[in-house]
């Protein structure tokens, strides 16, 4: 139905907007700590991987062998796209005056990077509706708080390279507009082909879980006490596991 892709696509444009938000704090100072992010990280990945086991869970009860392949076609689809990402050119030459080679690539990359992170983002959103509103908000919710410190990210490596604070933002939604632009797809792709929910929701929930492990958890153990990332890490798992349950 035509309300129910409506539905999908605003839902991932409120999350492709959060990414917007991580520029706000930059109104009022020039950095953010890294330890500030770290934690942001931290909270994060709680939240996403208490969503994976939602999405595993709803995956598995269209077929068990099936969600683990689709897993591991998501986890598969990030090392591609990261090794691409390392073994490209993109960034080498120079983005504007003052900027150095290296500057500008760093400038550039965090961007290419955050972008091509979303997609495995959108399709979440998207799949995650075959499974029901439940599902589709807890899942919405885990991208959407995610989302904030990857804007935080994007801004605070353009900010001090005199990039302003609304083109920080529109950079930080422009590295998500995946999410809107893929959800919808998704959705679609999963209602019209019934067999497929499993292996998308599969893609979804090991994306997402690679990224956790490879990208949002080491960045933060190096800026801040493992320990206090492990904390709240753990807490925002289990406060996500909980709100599921009792949702």
């Amino acid at each position: 139905m035509v309300a129910d892709w409506l539905i999908v696509g605003f839902y991932a444009l409120l999350t492709a907007l959060a990414t917007g938000l991580g520029a706000l704090p930059f109104l009022f100072v020039r950095s953010v700590s890294k330890r500030a992010v770290a934690y942001s990280n931290g909270i994060a990945a709680g939240l996403m991987l208490g969503a994976c086991f939602g999405l595993i869970r709803e995956g598995t009860a269209y077929g068990d062998w099936q969600t683990v392949v689709g897993a591991v076609l998501g986890i598969g689809f990030i090392l591609v796209t990261e090794r691409w990402l390392d073994t490209s050119q993109i960034g080498l030459h120079q983005v504007g005056a003052g900027r150095d080679g290296k500057t500008a690539k760093r400038m550039i990359l965090i961007v290419v990077v955050m972008t091509v992170h979303s997609i495995a983002e959108g399709v979440a959103v998207g799949a995650s509706f075959g499974g029901g509103m439940t599902l589709a908000a807890v899942i919405t919710i885990a991208i959407f708080v995610h989302n904030v410190p990857e804007g935080v990210a994007i801004s605070a490596v353009l900010r001090p390279e005199g990039v302003s604070v609304f083109r920080c933002a529109l950079w930080s939604i422009f590295s998500s507009l995946p999410q809107p632009i893929l959800a919808v797809p998704a959705f679609l792709f999963v209602e019209a082909v019934q067999p497929a929910l499993p292996y998308s929701i599969g893609f979804a929930a090991g994306a997402m879980v690679f990224m956790v492990f490879m990208e949002l958890l080491p960045e933060a153990f190096e800026d801040a006490p493992r320990a206090g990332i492990g904390l709240v890490t753990s807490v925002t798992l289990l406060a996500m596991v909980l709100f599921q349950r009792f949702l």
